[in-house]
């Protein structure tokens, strides 16, 4: 039987091999956590001022980076969202940047949620 107070949507934290990252240190995690919390909202600024110039480069470049950081933390379903608008920035195509934008600012929303109980 179910659990009705079990969580059934599935955690984009990856705890355990975020803190094997920092070789078990929940503190440092936590100090890393409230970097990425203070700098996702500018990343994501910065690839909705590249898509508006049509800066592919700029696009893919900054989706890297948010790439990059979410693996530190395991955050599978970030990474994969941000590898799609890196993908369309190298290819210079970004006809199917709102949507993709769109799923990267969902599953950022759940991510910090869960970096905020670290």
């Amino acid at each position: 039987m179910t659990n009705p107070f079990e969580n059934s949507t599935p955690s984009v934290l990856d705890r355990e091999a975020a803190l094997s990252r920092v070789g078990g240190d929940g503190e440092l995690l936590h100090e890393i956590a409230q970097i990425f919390l203070q700098d996702y909202p500018r990343s994501l600024a910065e690839l909705r001022d590249a898509a508006g110039r049509g800066d592919t480069h700029g696009v893919e470049r900054t989706a890297h980076g948010l790439k990059g950081a979410a693996a530190n933390f395991g955050a599978r379903p970030v990474v994969e969202a941000a590898l799609i608008i890196e993908k369309m920035g190298h290819q210079q195509d970004l006809s199917g940047f709102s949507a993709a934008l769109g799923t990267l600012e969902q599953t950022l929303s759940k991510f910090k949620d869960e970096l905020i109980e670290l």
